[in-house]
């Protein structure tokens, strides 16, 4: 009789014990796909052990409550590109794509080649850029190689003391008095006069096409050019260039040298005053016999080149160290026209006639050996 009584509760028993099962609260399993489903990050924060102090390290749920990884794919320490690809979240796979270099920067580094910065600041100080301190934005500046600077600085007041009381007020009266048409013809004159030296010292530096160029330019010039008055050789494209024996000694190696300044003649360098030496026999002015037309043509010549410096006097004026600015100023221009002529020099048979790059003619507004009225043996 009983057995009948209980035969029939037996199945509510039964659900009553399945749901009493479901109240009880148990760990969160993870679904066999990997994904998460809402609302574990409670259990994850209660897990203890290895699991737990892996998970501890993600980030936690979002909005929707999805988390990065499952504790128990970081405690088996699986790694792989599924792995990666799950460790990403919706916003994390475009920063890492920003934050991957250019290819073409990747390439420039692997294959060593200087960048155009880097080729500019060989050009200025002949030597490859510093590295500069990761922490700070820029590199420290060059100095100046010039130990005998104190000398240099009393040679400067003497040489200032004699412009401004002399060659100043003459090259302002120059300017003043004389047309441009003039003066532009007394400079081609004197250019075109110091073609043999600049041939000569092209063809020591190893350039026979330049070299050419420039005796064919001194043949143009000294007869459509009426003595080299005019300059019709630059109508026919043939480039006005200037060398001295000092740029080629930078060539043949002696690239850097400390700057001294000498009395009249201005900023040098000790390259420079022995490539005076070597200037000296080629110049065509002291090879004049009459000593008043050599001495005039040669003051002429030093009222021409200090007319060209005009333009520089009022930044010179206004520069808190005149000394200081006037020798970078000129140390890094002498640089750039050696390292010009040495890069030159290195790809003057690499490029066609239609890709090499157009430069400036050049000039050189300096005190040149020939241009001092003193005696000078000729042989």
């Amino acid at each position: 009789m009983i057995d009948r009584v209980l035969r029939p509760l037996a199945p509510v028993a039964l659900l009553l014990a399945l749901a009493a099962c479901a109240g009880t609260p148990g760990p969160a399993a993870t679904p066999p796909g990997g994904t998460p489903v809402a609302g574990m990050a409670g259990a994850t924060e209660v897990a203890t052990g290895p699991e737990s102090a892996a998970s501890s390290s993600l980030p936690p749920a979002g909005e929707g409550g999805t988390v990065a990884a499952t504790a128990t794919e970081v405690g088996a320490g699986v790694e792989g590109p599924a792995d990666a690809g799950a460790a990403a979240g919706p916003d994390d796979g475009s920063a890492a794509i920003a934050a991957e270099p250019p290819a073409g920067a990747e390439a420039a580094t692997a294959s060593g080649a200087p960048t155009a910065a880097e080729d500019d600041y060989a050009a200025l100080y002949g030597e490859a850029p510093p590295l500069a301190d990761p922490a700070v934005d820029t590199a420290p500046a060059a100095v100046a190689y010039d130990p005998w600077e104190p000398m240099n600085r009393g040679i400067h007041a003497f040489n200032n003391m004699v412009d401004r009381a002399v060659a100043r007020p003459i090259a302002r009266a120059y300017v003043a008095v004389v047309p441009q048409p003039v003066r532009l013809g007394v400079t081609n004159f004197f250019d075109n006069l110091s073609s043999p030296l600049t041939f000569v010292n092209q063809v020591l530096q190893g350039r026979p096409r330049d070299a050419v160029q420039t005796v064919g330019r001194f043949l143009v010039n000294s007869t459509l050019g009426i003595g080299g008055v005019f300059d019709p050789a630059s109508d026919l494209k043939m480039k006005r260039r200037s060398e001295d024996f000092g740029q080629t000694l930078g060539i043949w190696g002696w690239r850097s040298s400390r700057y001294v300044e000498l009395p009249f003649f201005g900023p040098r360098t000790l390259r420079d005053v022995m490539g005076l030496a070597g200037d000296a026999p080629l110049s065509m002015t002291p090879r004049i016999e009459e000593d008043k037309v050599r001495i005039a043509l040669q003051g002429l010549q030093l009222v021409d080149t200090r007319a060209q410096l005009l333009a520089l006097d009022a930044l010179r004026d206004a520069a808190p160290d005149e000394y200081a600015i006037t020798r970078d100023a000129w140390l890094k221009r002498r640089t750039f026209q050696i390292e010009s002529d040495r890069r030159n020099r290195s790809q003057d048979g690499d490029l066609p006639d239609y890709l090499r790059e157009e430069e400036e003619e050049e000039r050189n507004p300096t005190v040149p050996a020939n241009a001092m009225p003193i005696p000078v043996t000729v042989p």
